[in-house]
């Protein structure tokens, strides 16, 4: 057999074999036994008929095919060995004659990943500022959460809780049939059927009103077509908000006595949050960045293989309600189209995967037994079936699937931390230079 190698781009090698004759002669004695065991070759038994009354009857071509098949696997699986090509997923061949056997095998290879000169990557994270407005806010949404809906006996105005029944038609069509059901009154609001709530308003317990409106475009074919209601209020109710006291602040838990701490505990709240935002942010950047300077060369089948993931997402996105082929019927998208339309997103997944991969390899990034224990009982807690959580994240691929997380997590922290690190001493060295200054002044 003779091998020659071709590195081209895309991350592939090019293995162009030959087979010699000796190779191809044993192949095709393995054919024969292999065809005449499952050939019934007529006056003679199963297994039995001679090399040449086999060939008369299924024909040369045949056995020759089949035992280019079997050296084909043969040869292609000894050549990667011998050649060390570190193959990641089926070859593409171009056989370029039967016999004696010789073919071609582009092979998509494990992807190259030069890395830049990360710890040139810097950002500065912004400041977090907390307003009393903010604050004000939070704490007037606490209020909202507790608070309390009263009947009243007066006409309804907005913000008022109603119990109605209601009938709606359109071009002979039922709209709307619901008895007994709960509506907020709330004029202007863009997320209800427009107007519904303005005819509302003023009404009075057991009241019944009649009016038209023009269909909104979430009603599909009927969008635009005069629909008439019939709506008859049961019931009234007012929201009743408690009074932001301490005896409210108890009322929340969490150790919380009084207003002021409940003050403090919002504030503190929104700190952390947008701390972990800017985090967020920060971490987003120079994993962009990160890419952004690395040289990456990876086989198409890791972009088209990714593609296959994101559609599947989108398929169990879709679920019962609809199918991939109504979206994209719909949409007016072939497959291909909706395939190319994804492939940016699969490249960037691709690209982020593969310079976290070797960033934690150089910063020689581990997990260890015991940080794998302390997730599985943070995700154990206050799950409803702890029993078969834990179950499942004791098992090994349980285990592995929590390693992972963690793993790429300890390694887009360490990129945050490289990524600040040198403004946070820089500031450090500020202020310590100036202690010393000040100290030798005095």
């Amino acid at each position: 057999m003779k091998v020659s190698t071709e590195k081209i781009q895309g991350s592939q090698v090019v293995l162009t074999i030959e087979a010699d004759k000796e190779e191809m002669d044993r192949s095709l004695d393995k054919a024969y036994h292999r065809l005449v065991a499952k050939t019934a070759v007529p006056g003679f038994r199963k297994g039995k008929a001679p090399r040449p009354m086999l060939e008369r009857y299924l024909g040369r071509d045949a056995l020759v095919e089949e035992a280019a098949n079997l050296l084909m696997a043969e040869t292609y699986d000894k050549a990667l060995e011998e050649h060390k090509v570190d193959a990641i997923a089926r070859p593409k061949v171009e056989v370029i004659q039967v016999e004696p056997l010789s073919f071609k095998a582009t092979v998509p290879v494990r992807p190259t990943v030069e890395l830049g000169d990360y710890h040139e990557i810097k950002f500065t994270p912004d400041t977090v500022v907390v307003t009393d407005e903010e604050v004000a806010e939070t704490m007037e949404k606490l209020r909202q959460m507790r608070a309390t809906w009263e009947p009243v006996e007066r006409e309804a105005k907005s913000g008022d809780l109603l119990n109605i029944d209601a009938e709606g038609n359109a071009q002979g069509k039922p709209v709307i049939n619901e008895k007994g059901g709960w509506y907020v009154l709330s004029p202007g609001d863009s997320s209800s059927l427009p107007g519904f709530s303005e005819q509302l308003e003023g009404a009075k317990k057991e009241e019944e009103r009649a009016f038209t409106l023009k269909l909104p475009q979430e009603f599909g074919e009927l969008a635009g077509e005069d629909c008439s209601f019939k709506v008859r209020v049961n019931e009234i109710k007012q929201k009743n908000l408690p009074d932001l006291d301490d005896e409210f602040a108890k009322s929340l838990g969490r150790g919380i006595e009084t207003v002021g701490a409940l003050r403090d505990r919002v504030f503190s709240d929104i700190k952390s949050d947008k701390e972990r935002m800017e985090r967020r942010s920060l971490e987003e950047k120079a994993i962009q960045a990160l890419a952004a300077i690395s040289r990456l060369e990876y086989p198409d089948i890791l972009v088209q293989n990714e593609i296959d993931d994101l559609i599947e997402e989108r398929k169990q996105h879709l679920g019962e309600r609809d199918s991939l082929e109504n979206y994209l019927k719909n949409a007016k998208k072939t497959e291909e189209e909706f395939r190319n339309e994804l492939k940016p997103t699969a490249e960037d997944i691709i690209k982020r995967s593969l310079v976290l991969e070797k960033l934690g390899e150089v910063e020689k990034i581990e997990v260890v037994a015991s940080e794998i224990d302390a997730e599985v009982e943070r995700v154990i807690q206050g799950a409803n079936n702890e029993e078969g959580v834990r179950q499942f994240f004791n098992s090994q691929s349980g285990r592995e699937s929590l390693r992972r997380n963690i793993y790429m997590r300890k390694i887009v922290d360490r990129l945050a931390d490289i990524a600040t690190k040198v403004e946070e001493t820089t500031h450090l060295e500020e202020k310590e230079g100036g202690k010393e200054n000040g100290e030798s002044t005095e």
